[in-house]
């Protein structure tokens, strides 16, 4: 499934170190802006306790995890929408992804310099956010004078598209993010063809020193405020700590790292879940000798679509399918078990995968 998480911000405030952590597509980290110039792309895998827990059960003889793809695009500046700083190739790098993942800097370094001379993390947030909203309103204008002439003559569907236009107007004319405007679903449906910057899902990502890797800083505390209105998550991590920790050969070295620094699980690893999670997946187990294996579909998809992240043809011929809940499956122990219990469900075409089902499917092509 090719849903991506762009990583966004300022230059010199983490991007490519935190990108480096995430996959080893080792985008050049260097002490200067725009070190990155095209987007760098990692497949990354999605740590997830069950399918370990799964494997010690079943025994297979591999595992396979499910993965997320990050982007790792270029440092934008002030200016960027009328194309400063090579900024309409990174707006169109952005556009591509389905959800940001944006990096503010929240720590002192005279040794790294800042853009803008200082470090203000609400003040970063606001150029970027500004320059998305630029862009946007530009998209958002050209549509209406397209429709105009047409909903003033009367035409039902004009009408209702210059009205949602109007809508996603006002919003960024007030230095507010399309996704603050509130449709329907069938209005979001009339005009997902828009794909504007700022209707996408959005975490924060504040880059921390190690010091404040736990609990954060006073500069994390002001974006947090300054956010308390969005629909964001903040996820604290400290970026040259989780470099260190990259660099570390064994999963003992690292664990030792960690716990001396105070924390119970790496920064990358929290994030991934949390990227897997904004771009609305989920995941469902296959579980079986040969392999044990984490399959990602999006929230509410029925289990023929479901069946279809397996092969097409699965879904075309979907008849059935069988469902185990993962506690069962655990307590339990194995599949025999669970259907000797009657925990085996037989679900149809408008079952509701839930995230952690280990499903297994009838199908006749």
């Amino acid at each position: 499934m090719a849903l991506q998480c762009g990583i966004v911000g300022l230059p010199n405030v983490g991007k490519s170190t935190l990108f480096n952590c995430l996959s080893n597509a080792k985008a050049q980290a260097a002490n200067f802006p725009f070190c990155t110039i095209e987007p760098n792309v990692g497949v990354i895998t999605v740590p997830d306790e069950r399918l370990n827990k799964l494997s010690e059960l079943v025994h297979p003889q591999r595992i396979v995890p499910t993965t997320v793809e990050i982007v790792d695009i270029a440092g934008l500046v002030k200016g960027a929408s009328k194309g400063e700083g090579l900024g309409n190739k990174f707006l169109a790098n952005i556009r591509e992804t389905d959800a940001i993942l944006h990096v503010l800097r929240c720590f002192q370094n005279d040794n790294i310099v800042h853009v803008d001379g200082s470090i203000n993390p609400v003040r970063d947030k606001e150029i970027i956010d500004t320059e998305l909203q630029l862009k946007d309103l530009e998209t958002v204008e050209s549509r209406i004078s397209k429709v105009q002439k047409q909903a003033a003559a009367g035409d039902k569907q004009a009408k209702a598209l210059f009205d949602i236009y109007l809508q996603y107007k006002d919003a960024l004319m007030q230095g507010k993010s399309a996704r603050t405007v509130k449709l329907d679903p069938l209005d979001k449906k009339l005009v997902k063809d828009l794909y504007l910057l700022t209707d996408k899902p959005v975490m924060y990502i504040c880059n921390v020193d190690e010091a404040s890797a736990v609990n954060g800083n006073a500069y994390v505390d002001a974006l947090r405020e300054a956010v308390k209105d969005e629909e964001a998550e903040i996820l604290i991590v400290a970026a040259a700590t989780e470099a260190d920790i990259a660099e570390l050969e064994t999963y003992e070295e690292r664990q030792m790292f960690l716990e001396e620094a105070g924390l119970k699980e790496s920064g990358v690893s929290r994030l991934i879940r949390a990227a897997y999670h904004l771009l609305d997946l989920q995941t469902y187990f296959t579980a079986g000798v040969q392999e044990v294996r984490a399959w990602t579909f999006e929230r509410n998809w029925k289990a023929p679509q479901c069946a279809g992240v397996i092969h097409s043809d699965f879904e075309k011929g979907f008849i059935r399918a069988e469902v185990i809940k993962y506690d069962d499956f655990i307590k339990l122990g194995s599949e025999a078990a669970c259907k000797e219990a009657g925990k085996m469900n037989v679900e149809g075409k408008e079952y509701v995968v839930q995230d952690g089902d280990i499903m297994h499917f009838r199908f006749n092509v």
